[in-house]
């Protein structure tokens, strides 16, 4: 099957990305989100792991936009859940239009049922284009903060829990938990190799930092962090707990052994990224977290 090119603004051409794109890429993203937040969050690791989608296919489902200078401006892609990204020099001339209908053209002729948008709830502009789309709400995610001035604090564990940092051979077993854990709210579970690559196998993933809970030998909570350089503060990739050790204060110690970890790396805030389909907001609230900014998820039906 040919590439499907999109309908772009005169002075725009388009192709399919690569592996071979992912730091044009990355450069891209950060420009967008500091001209959006102000502040940087995305690593290169996590434009590598769009590639590693078992669904995608990069010669069909992404495509890269060069202004006629040869500037990248633009990159989108689609596989269930799609990115649009427009560079701040390259916005207000429709490209962000014509991403948004290739991304649905593209997820109707490959199958798909449905497809998924996040968008920064400050941008009423691109709101406003995927509602005239035929996107609706789905769910609302926040980016959650810890600001850390002094070492935080961290209590004693929870009674009959131990936690140490993960080490090489646990990767299988936190894989195992993580899915589990997300199985209530996630589309889908994640294979070992497309999870590692969002998590264990990115370049910005500090295992001394990623610290796992046991009951009686027992995995029964993680969390993953990530010291991406760019954004200048930790990150909590992913915070899990096995459903029948819930309650007991175990994912409170895990982010505050993570808080504390990361301050003493030198570090003086931590995020991570929740949303209302997960129901732990009013954990990373509990521990000290305040809402950065919001963002809402939107779906798009494509068969209705």
């Amino acid at each position: 099957m040919p590439f499907f090119a999109p309908v772009l603004p005169p002075g725009y051409r388009s192709q399919p990305a690569s592996v071979d794109d992912v730091d044009a890429i990355h450069a891209l993203v950060l420009d967008c989100e500091g001209a959006v937040n102000g502040q940087v969050q995305t690593d290169a690791g996590s434009i590598a792991a769009v590639f590693a989608r078992p669904g995608l296919i990069p010669n069909l489902d992404t495509v890269l936009v060069r202004h006629r200078s040869g500037r990248l401006a633009a990159w989108a892609w689609v596989d269930r859940r799609s990115e649009v990204d427009v560079h701040p020099n390259h916005r207000g001339r429709g490209l962000g239009a014509a991403l948004l209908d290739w991304v649905g053209e593209r997820a109707l002729q490959a199958g798909s049922e449905r497809v998924v948008q996040t968008v920064p709830d400050s941008e009423a502009g691109t709101v406003d284009l995927v509602r005239s789309r035929g996107y609706a709400p789905m769910v609302t995610a926040w980016l959650m903060e810890f600001t850390m001035l002094d070492e935080p604090f961290v209590p004693e564990a929870p009674p009959g829990i131990v936690v140490r940092p993960l080490r090489a051979g646990d990767e299988p077993a936190t894989h195992l938990l993580v899915q589990d854990a997300f199985d209530e709210w996630q589309e889908r579970r994640q294979a070992y190799a497309e999870w590692a690559k969002n998590t264990v196998d990115r370049p910005t993933f500090v295992p001394a930092l990623s610290p796992l809970a046991f009951h009686n030998g027992q995995l029964v909570g993680a969390a993953l962090s990530l010291d991406v350089p760019e954004s200048g503060e930790g990150y909590v990739e992913q915070i899990a707990v096995r459903r029948d050790q819930r309650g007991r204060g175990i994912a409170r110690h895990l982010l505050r052994y993570v808080f504390r970890a990361f301050h003493q790396a030198g570090q003086r805030s931590c995020t991570l990224w929740t949303h209302s389909g997960t129901g732990a907001l009013d954990l990373y609230l509990r521990v000290g977290m305040t809402v950065r900014y919001g963002a809402t998820v939107f779906r798009k039906e494509l068969r209705a």
